[in-house]
């Protein structure tokens, strides 16, 4: 099966992804992590995209395929609370007292 622009544009799951491109990937660690994959995933082919805007299909999904791959070994060498794709890690929880807040005269 050859790879086209459509049929890419057609996948929703991080796993129809990772299949598409015949690349690897360790189910489990892809549960914990699908929606950071996916945004830093997203995250990358913009920057093809802006970057590149004169690739053919076949040169977007190679690029589109290392962006994957790059998304995916983000998560694996740091956690999504140091990526800080989403707006919740970037607010400051409130009524918390951390314990480097806690002194003691």
């Amino acid at each position: 099966m050859s790879q086209n622009i459509d049929d890419f544009k057609k996948l929703i799951d991080a796993e129809e992804f990772f299949e598409f491109f015949n690349m690897p990937y360790d189910q489990k660690f892809v549960n914990v992590n699908r929606l950071h994959i996916l945004k830093k995933f997203s995250q990358y082919m913009r920057e093809v995209d802006e970057n590149s805007p004169d690739l053919s299909s076949e040169e977007k999904l190679s690029q589109y395929a290392i962006a994957l791959q790059k998304a995916y070994e983000v998560f694996l060498e740091s956690t999504p609370h140091e990526q800080k794709l989403f707006k919740v890690f970037n607010e400051k929880q409130k009524n918390v007292v951390k314990l480097t807040e806690i002194t003691s005269d």
